[in-house]
């Protein structure tokens, strides 16, 4: 339940979504194996009513995913859009989010475009949530807390951000008999368990989709900074900040891409493109992209200083608006919704 704790709110989990995370798929009335694989969740895990939404809002920002979504609706009300909980110091949960009334008001919008703004909307209460969950990620990304943001997010969801400050990370099992715990790591269980790692099928012929057809078998990879080859991947290093997980060096002993070793991978039976994302921007700049005019294998840039020439990260079109990359250490390298946010510099073609 968001921003409090209530005797009796289901127990889930929540926290990091590991390898490709890219969507839900549909049950009942409306489920299909093509659905299911075209959206990225095995089929039969989230009600036909709940699917757009729950794709939608797991794309609000960089580290929500649909997968994420899901689980936490299905924790909080197992997908039941009339459910009222019981009753609190804090309120009365209602919808398929369980929201209070007064985390409602912040949170809610006539998402349906109903007229009326309500938790019992299936389309306004799972908007509601996901834009609760990236304000909550970005707060625990600023808090500097450790447990990972996600697991941060979650956690403030369901007991209020007081209590993850008063713990400076995700409460104890000794808190609340272990309610906010448990409700953290079984939504991560659940999130990571729903989701189907095949990717959707490349559509077309050509360089560039044989581009991203190479990149998408290393769907699961890590990303390790200064990893990856040509040839394949690699052991990377560290760098500064980079390369570290939890206080070691994952990049010395992980082998796998970072982003432009993927790109460079994936591109390099047609094109040898250069080894960091600001070269593959220099040596592709003559072959601008309109953002409006993506074709599979192009190469999507994002900087800090708005120059491509300065880009940090890149990612591949993957087609029907999503991306294939290596986004960071301690991620995977997944398909996600093309996001412009971070910097997006614009869109070149190698080939």
């Amino acid at each position: 339940m968001p921003a409090k704790l209530a005797a009796g709110a289901a127990a889930a989990v929540g926290g990091l979504i590991l390898a490709s995370v890219i969507g839900v798929a549909a049950v009942g009335g409306g489920s299909s194996a093509s659905a299911a694989s075209a959206t990225g969740i095995k089929a039969g895990k989230v009600p036909a009513a709940f699917l757009p939404w729950v794709t939608k809002a797991g794309g609000l920002c960089a580290d929500e995913s649909p997968a994420l979504i899901a689980a936490q609706i299905y924790q909080e009300s197992h997908f039941d859009a009339a459910a009222v909980g019981p009753e609190t110091s804090s309120g009365t949960a209602k919808g398929p989010a369980q929201f209070i009334d007064s985390t409602w008001g912040t949170w809610g919008r006539d998402d349906d475009g109903s007229g009326t703004a309500s938790p019992f909307d299936i389309g306004d209460a799972v908007m509601a949530e996901g834009r609760m969950m990236c304000a909550l990620i970005e707060r625990a990304k600023e808090s500097g807390y450790p447990g990972g943001s996600v697991a941060l997010a979650l956690a403030g969801y369901n007991a209020g951000w007081g209590r993850v400050d008063q713990y400076q990370g995700v409460p104890p099992e000794s808190f609340a008999a272990g309610q906010t715990y448990n409700y953290v790591h079984d939504i991560i269980d659940r999130a990571a368990a729903w989701v189907d790692t095949i990717a959707p099928a490349v559509a077309g012929s050509g360089s560039g989709a044989d581009a991203a057809r190479k990149a998408s078998t290393y769907l699961g990879l890590p990303y390790v900074w200064g990893g990856g080859t040509p040839e394949g991947p690699s052991q990377g290093f560290c760098s500064g900040n980079n390369g570290y997980l939890n206080g070691s060096c994952f990049a010395a002993t992980h082998s796998g891409f970072d982003c432009s070793s993927l790109t460079q991978n994936a591109w390099w039976s047609t094109t040898h493109l250069p080894r960091t994302a600001a070269d593959q921007y220099t040596a592709t700049a003559s072959h601008p992209v309109s953002m409006d005019a993506l074709q599979v294998g192009d190469l999507i840039f994002y900087s800090h200083t708005g120059s491509g020439s300065d880009a940090y990260h890149v990612a591949m079109y993957y087609g029907g608006g999503m991306i294939i990359e290596a986004p960071r250490t301690g991620k995977n390298v997944q398909i996600v919704k093309l996001y412009r946010s971070g910097g997006l510099v614009g869109a070149t073609r190698p080939a």
